[in-house]
């Protein structure tokens, strides 16, 4: 009788939790479907520059899902750096000269492949007359870890800060000293900005070492400058920050807090350029922040790129920072009780 008493009170409890189950019932079915139209096609899209090459040479190209661009010198070199091509092939006197993008390993397999097969399609191939391959970027049989360590360390820094300040935050109002700090007459957005400057301390030591050991001591590839990395980490602590605190304000206790993982945190993994996505789902990772963390990381450590180029990403992660302080801001008048 007490055991069918407790196990009545339990799923009573539950039943009253919306957001339990939800996290039940309609998060996995969420995450399914987004790995599903994910992974529906597997076959990386691989875009190639053709300098000077045979007739045929595209549609040979094509039979191996590769698909063959014509560009001059100057505009595939562009084109690389840019990333619209993984690579560029020029044909002379029966040789062909290949300049690839070797920062994505997967798709420079692809790519190098195809380029052998279809120039032995179209012309004889002679032992003699190898492709000579120039490595712009990356390198040959890049390490895995090298490969993704960029993305890694924002993912880490992201989940770890969003996680500590969440919890810390949600501890602040369940402690009753975010009331007492209402109930005075400093404003809402001060205490926003002074809980931001507080834990910002703690993110700039957190965001130095997590990028000095990747790079100084598991050696993972860095050819630009270390000065930007700590630049973006820093920024990417600074926005998991104001995100670990704005779903602090809306949970009610810790549980609810590790609730937002799977709804907030997990599918911007799929985004970050850990996987190679299908055209149509890669519009959606413009609203993921990792998007933006992981491509300003990768063009750093992996292409070596200035200031200028991530730019844009960075001010894109200031503008979601600068987005969720207004949220908390906004947010904070509930529990102002004066």
């Amino acid at each position: 009788m007490r055991v069918r008493a407790l196990a009545f009170r339990i799923l009573n409890q539950l039943r009253h939790d919306r957001r339990t189950l939800a996290l039940m019932l309609v998060a996995p079915i969420f995450l399914l479907t987004l790995v599903y139209f994910i992974l529906a096609d597997t076959a990386p899209v691989v875009n190639v520059a053709v300098i000077n090459a045979p007739a045929g040479f595209e549609d040979k190209l094509e039979e191996q899902n590769v698909r063959g661009m014509r560009y001059d010198e100057n505009e595939a070199r562009l084109a690389l750096d840019r990333g619209d091509v993984i690579a560029s092939i020029r044909i002379s006197g029966g040789k062909s000269y290949i300049e690839i993008d070797g920062s994505n390993p997967t798709k420079t397999k692809v790519a190098l492949a195809a380029l052998e097969q279809a120039k032995n399609s179209v012309m004889f191939s002679r032992p003699d007359l190898k492709s000579e391959v120039i490595y712009v970027y990356g390198q040959e049989d890049l390490p895995t870890f090298d490969n993704f360590g960029a993305t890694l360390i924002g993912f880490i820094i992201f989940f770890f800060v969003f996680l500590v300040s969440g919890i810390s935050f949600l501890q602040e109002r369940t402690s009753g000293t975010l009331e007492k700090l209402l109930s005075t007459p400093v404003r809402r957005w001060e205490i926003v900005v002074g809980y931001v400057l507080g834990f910002g301390l703690f993110t700039v030591l957190q965001s130095f070492l997590i990028s000095w050991y990747c790079v100084y001591v598991l050696n993972v590839m860095m050819i630009g400058s270390f000065a930007l990395i700590l630049l973006i980490t820093l920024l990417t602590a600074m926005i998991a920050l104001t995100l670990g605190i704005l779903a602090s304000t809306l949970a009610n206790n810790e549980f609810q807090m590790i609730q937002f993982i799977p709804l907030i945190i997990v599918p911007q993994i799929f985004f970050s350029g850990l996987f190679d996505l299908p055209p149509g789902m890669e519009v959606v990772g413009y609203a993921m922040p990792l998007y933006y963390i992981a491509d300003a990381l990768t063009e750093v450590m992996i292409r070596g790129s200035g200031f200028a180029v991530i730019a844009w990403d960075l001010g894109i992660i200031l503008a979601w920072s600068v987005l969720f302080m207004t949220l908390n801001t906004l947010l904070l008048k509930k529990y102002r009780r004066v």
